[in-house]
Parts: structure tokens; sequence; C-alpha cells
């Protein structure tokens, strides 16, 4: 009886928010009122509202009640405009965790509230170090805090190391082609010994991997391991595996962007550090991807002989003290891992809507797409005779943005792709059939433009 008590209860409250009748904002009323409305007891309405809270419908102020989630203006907040945005690697803005991260930010002010009023460790927060270490090691990332670094993203940390002298005394960075198009275009602009490393949808050579590690005076690889930007694949284990071993055989550091490694459902993908033996795998997290670009939060794991180097090296702290703090309390209190679950499979039902709208309208085989069932890009690819340029342009008139491949090579790079990249993270779910249907209807015009 109680069960069914519980679910009428849990019906009601989201009946009566859809209908407005608990309109957004609104107060609801109290535990006691409401138990005493339903004719239940409280920890029956306790455990409805708290249900309600992780769906992200209700949410709870201390000492004040709860109340209706705000909803953005008009449905579907990112795609307002009737554009098909295939383009952005942005999150949806309608799956950021506005509520529970203000949540957080508040208990950092009264929690840390002394220690933001200083500069504090160009490292970062001791706090979020060490609960980072705990984080991390689920990843089978072991590492001490004082291997951690934090930082203001990611990139900043790659400029970093692209900079700085490695023990290894060698100059050159290897990088995949394709790969993350800033980062390329800060290596060129900077003039820094550059050179590229061809990947497909299939994986890399191993045999050209390692001759280029023997002979080529690499000073690091960088590297997607997995849903790798703009491919959209993952290194398989026996690549992970000989990419760590090839690292400690040639003393070739591996520079391992895991920027999306909490964007998959995948069990089990242990990174290439797992697999380095002599400390050769510098490995890399961002947590704008997840939570909100605006957070400006990435960390650094570092061996420990080229940790004391990179302390020398970063010598101010950067990334927002507030954040660090809001960052710790949200991954301590669960919120983190019960966001992550819920972002993870928004991403997966819309990544599979893109591989089924693929199989339905490619019958002809006009394009070549990467096999991807999780992370957020699919690379597809067209023929020699399409023009990009136009075919990218056809498509914006029709209001459906799609990223071309060309940016994510660098400029004197000869052996290409050709293709187009798509992201399914601001893509409205029940639009990417139309999307994807419109992209190969103009790949199919591409001889008569």
């Amino acid at each position: 009886m109680g069960v069914k008590k519980y679910a009428a209860i849990l019906s009601d409250i989201e009946r009566k928010i859809e209908l407005g009748q608990f309109a957004s904002g609104q107060k609801l009323p109290s535990v006691r009122a409401a138990a005493a409305h339903y004719g239940c007891s409280v920890s029956t309405v306790t455990r409805a509202y708290a249900e309600l809270e992780k769906r992200h419908a209700i949410y709870a102020i201390a000492q004040s009640g709860y109340y209706v989630v705000d909803k953005p203006a008009g449905e579907g907040g990112s795609q307002d405009n009737g554009v098909i945005d295939m383009a952005s690697a942005l999150p949806d803005i309608d799956l950021f965790p506005y509520l529970d991260f203000q949540h957080c930010l508040n208990k950092a002010i009264d929690t840390y509230k002394h220690d933001l009023f200083t500069y504090g460790s160009h490292q970062g927060m001791e706090s979020l170090r060490r609960t980072l270490a705990s984080h991390l090691a689920d990843d089978q990332v072991f590492a001490k805090a004082e291997q951690i670094f934090i930082a203001s993203g990611v990139q900043q940390t790659l400029e970093m190391l692209a900079k700085m002298p490695f023990p290894n005394g060698k100059a050159v960075i290897l990088v995949e082609q394709p790969s993350y198009d800033l980062y390329l275009r800060f290596l060129e602009m900077e003039g820094l010994p550059v050179q590229g490393m061809v990947r497909t949808a299939d994986g890399i050579d191993l045999a050209e991997l390692e001759e280029t590690f023997r002979s080529g005076e690499i000073k690091f690889f960088y590297t997607m391991p997995r849903y790798q930007n703009p491919l959209g694949t993952s290194y398989t284990v026996r690549e992970r595996k000989a990419i760590a071993k090839l690292a400690d055989k040639y003393d070739v550091y591996i520079v391992e962007d895991d920027y999306m490694a909490d964007l998959g459902e995948e069990q089990g993908f242990d990174p290439i550090f797992a697999y380095s033996r002599e400390g050769h795998v510098i490995y890399l997290k961002s947590f704008s991807k997840i939570i909100f670009p605006g957070l400006r939060l990435g960390a650094a794991v570092l061996p420990g002989h080229l940790a004391e180097a990179f302390h020398r090296y970063k010598r101010y702290p950067d990334a927002s003290l507030l954040s660090q703090a809001a960052l710790d309390i949200y991954i301590k209190n669960g919120m983190y891992e019960r966001h992550k679950r819920h972002i993870c499979s928004q991403y997966a039902a819309r990544i599979r809507a893109a591989n089924e709208a693929i199989r339905k309208h490619n019958r002809e085989g006009l394009i070549e797409a990467s096999n991807v069932a999780s992370g957020i890009y699919i690379q597809l690819k067209v023929q020699p005779t399409v023009n990009l340029e136009r075919l990218i342009a056809r498509l914006e008139e029709r209001g459906i943005r799609v990223v071309s491949g060309k940016r994510h090579y660098l400029s004197d790079f000869r052996e290409r792709e050709k293709f187009i990249r798509i992201s399914i993270s601001r893509a409205r779910p029940e639009r990417i059939d139309e999307g994807i249907r419109a992209i190969i209807e103009e790949v199919k015009r591409g001889g008569n433009w």
C-alpha cells in the first residue's frame, strides 16, 4: 500500500507541475502539510520529494523548503531559433546543473570563507586535490594529491606543457591527425616543432608510431584516447597498452587528454595512464564538458619526476578558488556522480538516434560514419568530389550547423580525409533525424551545385 501511495503522490505532483498548477519557482507544500493532504506518512512524502529532486523537477533550499525548478523560456531553450546545431561541442544548456551547483557555491562560501580571501596555491586547493585523488582512482588513475595540478581549463595546461622542457631533452610534439583544432592552431602560432600522425576511425598504425617514437626526437605525443575530437572513436585496449609500452621503451611522454572521460556509458575503460610502468603519461581531465564551460576547471596528473618541473613552470594560481571549493563539495556530496549518470543517458539516447538516422537515410552509402556508441561526436566522411565549403554553406541555409574536417588538421598536413564532424550535445533529440536526412540530401546534391 505504501508503494502505491508513494507512486500516486509522485505522479500527482509531476502532473500538477506539467499543468502549471505548481508554477516555476513556486514553493511546494511542506512535508508535513503534504502528508496531511495525501493522508500518508511524512517519510512517504520525503521519499517522493527526494525522487522529484533527482529528476530535476524540484530543488531544496535548507531551512526553507522545496521549490519547482525554473524552466527555460520556451521549450527546447537551446534551439528556440529553429537551428539544428550539430556543430557546437558545448553541453546542452537545458542539462546544466544550475541549482545543484548554486547550492554548492553557497555552501563553499560558508565552508571555505577564510581560504577564499587568499590567492591560493598555484597547484590548486589542497582539499579539492585530495578529493580528486579519490575521484580519479575510480577511473584507474592512481595518484597522490601532490601529483595533481588544478588549472583554469585543460587548454592552459596543454599550452604550458608545449612550452616547458621535458626530462627526455626532445623538442618535437607529435599530434594525431585530425585532432583538437584550437591546440593545433596554438602550436602553429607559437612556431613550436610539431609533427602529424594519421589516426582514422579504425585507429592508428602502431608500427608507424613505434618508428616515429624511435627516430623522431618526440618530446610528447598528444592524444585523446576516447571519444576523440573530431572522430568520436576510442582506442582499443590493445592500442592503449601498446602506446604506453612504446612510450616507456623510447622515453617519449604521452599527454593523454581524457576530457570526455565522464560522457560515455561504457564500463571498464582504463586510460593509457593505467598501463604506463615508467611514469611517461600525463593525464588531463576537464570538468567543463559535463558541468558547464564557465566553470573553467581542469586537472592534470603528472608523474612525480615531472611534477616538480611543472611546479616551477606554473608560477601563479589561475583557477578560481570559489569554483574549486564548489567543485570539491559537488563531488563529495554525490551530486557530480548523479549528474554524470543523467547527462550520459541523455547523450547516449541522442547518439543512438543519430546512428539510427544514418542507417535509415544512408542506404546509398553516400557518407561513411565512424562507429560511435558513446560520447558526442561522429565523423561523416564524404566522397572526394564533394565540395566541403559548399556543403556546409548549403546546410547553413537550411538551418543546420556542422563543422568542416579541414580545421582539425595541421596546415601543411597532406594525408587528409574529407569529412564533416557532427556533435549531438546541443542537437534537440527530436530533430536529429531531420538534421541527418538533410546532410545526406545535400551530399547527394554535391555534384549539382
